[in-house]
């Protein structure tokens, strides 16, 4: 039986929005709006006091399209402008991109929404084509790039002292330059003078979420995170992951409780039990099985051949990629190897890669509180991602069932904190600035 007593913090909310239909809808009409649906999205998880909006982005093409077409920053910096409380968290690469810009972009982004601006941070393992002539780097390349681009964007947040901006009595500012520091960076990938050269941000910093759980994923967001995006499929997995990374979050001087652990949550939901039966057998019927080999074999690394295989009898052993010989997605790689240790068929793996490595649950309302309480009282989920609002169904189920049941058992808030999303999240205050120049070897 799961305890009712209930912590200090409440669970916090977080949805999806994504431009990808919008964009290739208004492109074949122009009376119609890139972000109408999202412009929904946004206004009715704001007037049901979700914490926060979410955009993934992607950086390819891809076998399935323009998918996370939109640009993040821009897509939610639109956002900004019609909504007035709820978080923005944008998805940017750090391989792609310098720190100076990304400070200035996300600068800015909290500026325009009032302190509403998150970060989640992530090293790619797609679009590198876009990018150079060269092969995609080693994910111990890309995590090592992503410290020192967190060391300079954090420093350059930091190089406004303060007061170094202040009012000068006729309604305007007054700057002293004193106050406003070079960081003199010299490291590995980058060399920033700085200071940076927009005003101190609302947020300070905006909030730091990070995406990525190979061993160097982890390490990162130990070090840097002050939410880390996860795919944890089973308690078991979320009681390990928890307990790994703040250990080692606690041996590097982070404040206690930290980093917050964000779970996606794909809900299939029913009004009874025979409804969630049958909704459940018609999606597995549905699914195209060919389909989900390729999708397997891309969770495995991609360089593993399912055509042909029996679909009721496990995965031979000697097909499963050694984790550290795979270069993309190393996180995904290492749960779909354990699901197939596990013994589960090849069938069973293909429906299991409907959901990328993310927790899947399928019940009524109260069945699937059941699921998030459990996870909640057990400390390891602080934010909790709910999709669908975009769609009717979905939306009547997340809004008039899930929310107000776990509003009525104490787990998720009714309202929101404070002027900020840091304030909303209930973060720990952020560690004091320092004055000595920031260089990483």
């Amino acid at each position: 039986m799961v305890s009712r007593s209930s912590p200090r913090r409440h669970l916090k909310t977080v949805t999806g929005v994504s431009g990808g239909t919008d964009i290739y809808a208004a492109a074949v009409d122009p009376a119609r709006s890139t972000l109408d649906t999202a412009i929904t999205v946004a206004k009715i998880a704001e007037e049901h006091k979700f914490d926060a909006l979410f955009a993934a982005d992607l950086l390819g093409f891809g076998a399935q399209g323009a998918i996370g077409a939109q640009e993040p920053l821009i897509y939610l910096s639109a956002l900004s402008a019609v909504t007035s409380h709820i978080g923005l968290i944008a998805t940017v690469t750090t391989t792609f991109h310098h720190p100076y810009n990304l400070a200035r972009l996300f600068g800015t982004l909290d500026h325009v929404s009032n302190g509403r601006a998150a970060w989640n941070a992530v090293t790619s393992s797609l679009g590198e084509e876009n990018y150079s002539d060269l092969e995609l780097p080693s994910p111990e390349e890309r995590y090592a790039r992503a410290a020192e681009s967190l060391e300079v964007v954090h420093a350059l947040y930091d190089s406004w002292q303060p007061g170094a901006l202040g009012p000068d009595g006729r309604g305007g500012a007054v700057l002293d330059p004193a106050l406003v520091r070079p960081i003199e960076h010299r490291g590995r990938y980058f060399a920033v003078r700085g200071p940076l050269n927009i005003p101190p941000l609302p947020q300070r910093r905006p909030v730091q979420f990070q995406a990525g759980q190979s061993a160097a994923g982890v390490e990162l967001g130990a070090r840097f995170a002050e939410v880390v995006f996860t795919s944890l499929t089973t308690l078991d997995d979320a009681l390990a992951y928890t307990r790994g990374i703040r250990a080692r979050a606690g041996e590097l001087g982070r404040a206690p409780g930290l980093p917050y652990i964000f779970s996606s949550f794909h809900a299939t939901y029913g009004a009874s039990e025979a409804e969630v039966a049958r909704l459940v057998r018609e999606q597995e019927e549905s699914f195209d099985i060919e389909a989900g080999r390729r999708l397997l074999a891309d969770m495995l690394g991609g360089g593993v051949d399912l055509t042909g295989l029996p679909l009721d009898r496990p995965l031979p052993e000697t097909l499963l990629p050694e984790v550290d010989s795979v270069n993309r997605r190393r996180g995904r790689v290492e749960i779909f190897a354990r699901l197939a240790a596990s013994g589960l068929t090849l069938r069973e793996l293909i429906l299991e890669s409907r959901h990328t490595g993310h927790w899947s649950a399928a019940g009524t309302p109260e069945q699937l509180a059941d699921a998030i309480e459990e996870r909640y009282r057990a400390g390891v989920l602080d934010v909790i991602s709910l999709g669908g609002l975009d769609e009717p169904r979905t939306r009547d189920f997340v809004t008039n069932g899930l929310l107000p049941e776990l509003r009525r058992r104490d787990i998720v808030g009714s309202d929101y904190l404070g002027a900020t999303f840091r304030d909303n999240l209930e973060l720990p205050p952020l560690p004091a600035r320092t004055h000595e120049p920031v260089a990483v070897s």
